[in-house]
């Protein structure tokens, strides 16, 4: 209830408001978040100017108008259907015109009243009215006495809890002896909804209303001492901290003259050395003071100064000027390099690059690189290699999976738990300024309503925002300038644009078999050995076992099972060796079986003859590169084209792609020009359990369909990529490299791939350049000639096209 309880009735010895004659039709006025009872005075602010033109209207007749409360309070030009059907005549007693135009206005309550109909809407609403007469209790029956008293009770009671009850308030609510103006007086003072006091004006018996005033009674008598008690508990905690600390000054002032007061380092002076230890910007410095000071000021015990103590933690030990220093040796740089990694040779040119650079230039900004590719081709274990090339400290961090901005850039220091982000505890753990610092997983960053957190990598990878990284629990600049930030990711599509605009992409491809060869000989099978606790003499795994190990046990870019194979071999001697089994041992291509079983993978092209209808094509995933094969079958139908495999949008449009330019170029294959409404068309991608998609396997869904009609077996030794358009033109590709390296492992001897795709040709190893032959195409005629065992002759295309021939090929599922 609000503290002007007694405002809005009149002095309780007055007899009845004098009789005033209410005529039936007044100007309305629609009154917003407040419902007018009768009795009650109370001021209003008048500011549209419908109202104002009412309220003058109302001053030049009788000073009589009608307010209705509003059912939007929102609403700023209510039409009739806008507002409640009873409200209350009122006599406007004072008025008062502000500077701003608005209208104050001090009315006083007559008498309730229902809208019989609406004279006129504009410029301001005018009514007739019909006044409800309240049925007058000419002696107060046991029930209403009763009603009366608890509402005077519980109102008192909810007043004292909120310390404004006084005698005169006490006197008005006893000389109240009508339940309708008690019901009144209460109603206008509790904190109802409008729809509640709506419903109390517009109840006529006066017991009814007295019964929903002490429902809303008892629940505000709840919420009131629930309040107080809130209020009570907390003056407590607050009284009891006081008295707490006052004791403990006490004591500490007794055992200080009793002599047996330890004096401890004082907290304040040590956490001034360390901030002039720590070497802050000025900026910083200035911060750590001012909170310094802040604590100084607090009680030791204080909620707020445990913040403050972490705050200022967290404040000394950040590297703001730690760092190491560089080695520069370009030669002991690229020998460190090659002893951890094999090949890689344009990921290590371009870090010797910036330690040449470096040399030249001491305050050059640290690079932003990001290397791409399949899983287990070392991007994790290249950064480590170039922080103890560089001679710096190395720190990594997952991003795989992140949703909260708050994980990068921080957590605001008014939530509990508060911490710097990840970017921020990443130095703290490396201890300087300017390490190696690598984020892996960047392609995996997820979005929710809690941010974005690849758009707050923004300002942590662009070189021009980066010295002033502003993280929000610090809430003070921090240079990052200085630090090497090296990411890694699968793919780089779903990476936005703008960031991946301030990344300098490496592509790491996969490796070919003579590769993984020297890898595993010069890297993995040391390291297994080392792990499983074997000498390098007591097992021995011939190269001929590693090349049966790399091509008929493991199929991927990367290095992963290979090394859990090399790792399981090394098991297994270790347990002959622990069974006592004498030495020493040697795996060779003979017995290999014998440790891990049989051959898991077969090469996927090999065919024992070239087929009709089945077109060997090459695709890129994010785990490196595989073929693809295309089928196509011809039946007696109408024209449709059936496609399976699980195939993507993309794949889709390339099939449609590929049979407009097989029927546009009918007469150039000698086929019949009707021979599409007489045939049915099936393309299938196996296995149909894997999705597929993506730009490049047009020229292969082309090279099926051709085959089919005219009937001419596609060679088995020819794989190929590429889109095309219905005019048979051939567009570049992606992937290059994993393609061929996906060719070299299936034993493919001839690549096609657009003329477009030249210049990628400079990124293929000379290797896999001896064993591979790349054929440059611009358009399909270029790839029939390849990829067809010979061209269509007229007469074996007429036949072919007159009857439907079904070409089927049992294949395999693609391994996983």
């Amino acid at each position: 209830m609000p503290e002007k309880f007694k405002q809005g009735m009149p002095d309780p010895e007055e007899d009845e408001s004098p009789e005033i004659n209410i005529p039936e039709e007044l100007p309305l006025l629609a009154v917003r978040d407040i419902v007018v009872f009768p009795n009650m005075i109370l001021p209003l602010f008048v500011g549209r100017e419908s109202s104002v033109l009412a309220i003058e209207a109302a001053l030049a007749q009788d000073r009589l108008i009608f307010l209705v409360t509003q059912r939007d309070p929102d609403i700023d030009d209510p039409e009739p259907a806008d507002i409640y059907q009873v409200g209350t005549v009122c006599l406007i007693m004072r008025m008062l015109k502000l500077p701003d135009g608005r209208l104050k206005i001090l009315v006083q309550g007559l008498t309730k009243a229902l809208i019989k109909s609406f004279l006129q809407e504009k410029p301001f609403m005018k009514a007739t009215q019909e006044q409800i007469t309240e049925q007058i209790m000419e002696e107060i029956s046991i029930e209403a006495e009763a009603l009366m008293r608890n509402a005077r009770e519980m109102t008192e009671k909810i007043l004292s809890l909120k310390g404004i009850l006084s005698p005169e308030m006490s006197s008005i609510l006893e000389s109240i002896d009508e339940p309708g103006r008690l019901a009144n007086l209460i109603a206008s003072n509790l904190h109802l909804k409008i729809e509640e006091a709506q419903e109390i004006l517009e109840q006529r018996e006066p017991i009814h209303r007295l019964i929903r005033i002490n429902d809303y009674l008892r629940r505000e008598l709840e919420v009131s001492t629930m309040q107080a008690k809130i209020q009570s508990e907390a003056k407590e905690e607050i009284d009891r901290s006081q008295r707490e600390y006052f004791l403990r000054e006490q004591l500490r002032a007794i055992k200080k003259e009793l002599g047996d007061f330890e004096e401890r380092p004082d907290e304040i002076e040590e956490y001034q050395q360390k901030i002039t230890k720590a070497r802050m910007p000025r900026g910083v410095e200035e911060e750590a003071v001012r909170q310094l000071t802040r604590l100084e000021q607090m009680h030791p015990d204080a909620a707020e100064a445990t913040m403050v103590r972490t705050y200022l933690d967290w404040l000394v030990e950040v590297p703001w000027s730690r760092n190491t220093r560089d080695k520069l040796e370009l030669k002991e740089a690229k020998t460190v390099l090659d002893a951890d990694h094999y090949d890689l040779e344009k990921v290590k040119d371009r870090i010797l690059e910036y330690l040449s650079v470096r040399k030249l230039n001491k305050k050059m900004k640290g690079p932003i690189l990001c290397f791409v590719g399949p899983p287990g081709v070392g991007k994790t274990s290249l950064g480590r290699s170039i922080a103890r090339a560089m001679g710096r400290k190395f720190t990594r961090i997952s991003l795989g999976g992140i949703r909260d901005e708050a994980e990068i850039r921080g957590h605001r220091r008014t939530y509990i738990g508060a911490l710097p982000g990840r970017i921020i505890q990443g130095l703290k753990n490396a201890g300087v300024n300017n390490p190696v610092f690598m984020m892996d997983e960047i392609d995996k960053i997820g979005q929710d309503f809690r941010g974005d957190p690849a758009a707050a990598l923004l300002e942590v990878l662009d070189p021009e925002q980066n010295f002033a990284f502003s993280d929000h629990y610090l809430n003070v600049p921090f240079d990052l300038s200085k630090v090497m930030f090296i990411l890694t990711a699968n793919l780089v599509d779903p990476i936005p644009s703008a960031l991946l605009d301030r990344m300098e992409i490496i592509r790491l491809a996969g490796y070919t078999e003579e590769e993984k060869l020297e890898i595993a000989k010069k890297f993995l099978l040391p390291r297994q050995l080392q792990e499983n606790g074997l000498n390098p003499t007591e097992l021995t795994i011939t190269p001929n076992s590693l090349r049966e190990l790399i091509s008929h046990y493991t199929q991927e870019a990367g290095l992963r099972n290979l090394e859990r194979e090399i790792g399981s071999l090394c098991r297994k001697v270790a347990r002959r060796i622990a069974e006592a089994e004498k030495g020493p041992f040697t795996i060779s291509r003979g017995n290999l079986h014998r440790y891990l079983g049989p051959p898991r993978y077969l090469p996927e092209a090999e065919q024992e003859k070239d087929e009709i209808g089945v077109a060997t094509g090459l695709a890129w995933t994010e785990f490196g590169g595989e073929l693809l094969f295309v089928e196509a079958s011809l039946m007696k139908g109408k024209g449709q084209l059936t496609l399976t495999g699980h195939l993507g949008e993309v794949m889709k449009e390339s099939a449609q792609a590929a049979l407009s330019y097989a029927r546009a170029r009918s007469q150039l294959f000698n086929l019949s020009e009707d021979f599409y409404e007489k045939l049915d068309v099936h393309l299938h991608v196996p296995a149909g359990a894997i999705p597929k998609d993506g730009p490049s396997a047009g020229v292969t869904m082309a090279t099926a369909l051709i085959s089919t009609l005219t009937q001419i077996p596609v060679r088995k030794d020819v794989a190929m990529t590429g889109e095309i358009t219905l005019r048979g033109k051939v567009l570049p590709i992606g992937g290059l490299k994993e393609k061929a390296l996906a060719a070299l492992r299936a034993r493919i001897k001839q690549i096609i791939i657009p003329e477009a795709n030249r210049k990628d040709l400079t990124e293929i190893p000379k290797h896999i350049k001896r064993r591979l032959k790349f054929i440059l195409v611009q358009n399909m005629d270029e790839v029939l000639q390849v990829a067809l065992t010979r061209l269509p002759t007229r007469e074996e295309t007429k036949k072919s096209s007159s009857r439907a021939r079904s070409t089927t090929r049992p294949i395999a599922s693609r391994p996983s």
